[in-house]
């Protein structure tokens, strides 16, 4: 019997161990939150090219213009232009749909800011803002910055590489007037999972291949396989999901889009996946040894986080958000 018990404490004692054990390394390795400095909650444009003025943020009551886009941007001089010249081509030729583009310049070293304030320089009329970030937080940090700080009723964040067709957009805008009542909580994914077997995918850098066949068992695992593709950067939110989503997104890096899904679906927010057009642009920041390590560990933190309940999502408060 002594011995019996023994076992038992000495199993029990190990088990004990070996959690505080894991559970420090998790606590070590989550990311810490994300805390804008006073110069980050200020932008300048066209119209103050000099003296930084304040944001408005996510939780004003009222959507000051019908949608935000927030454009991330890591020394993005060589490919920014271009896509920007066709976001501003489609963006004007909406008739009576108001919107602001929030440039975020995620502590770049290459003059993305002040290109940016070149290219908004010649559209007068329109409301271009350019938030510099002070260090490089990563794409999920920049975009998360640009959508707590949005005006938009509707909030889309884009790649500044322009990857995805911006016209598709309104295929997005679409299918989210389908299931978004009176701008309830609701998203609108661009998807490229019916090109696997296009040449615009086959055809593709053996880097992006590997890291998207290489993602899909992980994401079945964390709890997101239902999404056929959760990596395209182009994604649309009403006003109410942005609001309850962002606030509580703590990765940073490159694999963020999974934890904004898996937000969602803890508080039930419709997502419907769209099919876009979508060409690979040279330029890629991702390095196919350091990133698909980095994502994998942040998935793993993700999950454990998650099942912990270290991190989770509060519901809203009350409908009208």
């Amino acid at each position: 019997m002594f011995e019996t018990n023994t076992l038992l404490y000495g199993a029990l004692s190990l088990i004990a161990t070996t959690f505080i054990f894991f559970y420090t390394v998790l606590v070590f390795w989550s990311p810490e939150s994300i805390v804008p400095s006073e110069s980050e909650k200020k932008y300048l444009s066209k119209r103050s090219p000099k003296k930084p003025l304040p944001l408005g943020t996510i939780h004003d009551q009222k959507a000051d213009v019908d949608l935000t886009v927030v454009i991330p941007a890591y020394n993005e001089t060589s490919r920014l232009p271009e896509m920007f010249t066709t976001t501003m081509n489609h963006l004007s030729s909406v008739p009576k749909r108001t919107y602001e583009i929030l440039i975020v310049d995620d502590g770049s070293s290459d003059g993305t800011s002040e290109l940016a304030l070149k290219l908004a320089s010649h559209y007068p009329n329109s409301d271009i803002r350019v938030i510099t970030l002070k260090k490089n937080l990563g794409k999920g940090g920049a975009v998360r910055h640009g959508m707590l700080h949005g005006r938009g009723r509707r909030l889309l964040f884009a790649d500044a590489d322009g990857a995805s067709r911006f016209e598709d957009l309104e295929l997005l805008w679409t299918a989210m007037d389908k299931v978004a009542k009176d701008d309830s909580a609701a998203i609108a994914i661009g998807s490229r999972a019916h090109l696997v077997k296009t040449d615009a995918v086959v055809k593709r850098s053996l880097l992006r291949n590997i890291l998207m066949y290489g993602l899909h068992t992980i994401l079945r695992i964390v709890g997101v396989g239902h999404i056929r593709d959760t990596q395209c950067g182009f994604k649309l939110f009403t006003r109410s999901a942005a609001r309850q989503i962002f606030p509580y997104q703590h990765l940073p890096t490159w694999i963020f889009d999974v934890e904004l899904l898996l937000i969602a679906k803890q508080l039930s927010i419709p997502v419907e996946e769209v099919p876009i057009e979508w060409h690979e642009v040279s330029g890629s920041k991702l390095n196919v040894v350091t990133d698909s390590l980095q994502m994998l560990r942040d998935l793993l933190i993700l999950r454990a986080n998650v099942l912990l309940g270290r991190w989770k999502a509060a519901p809203p408060r009350s409908k009208h958000q």
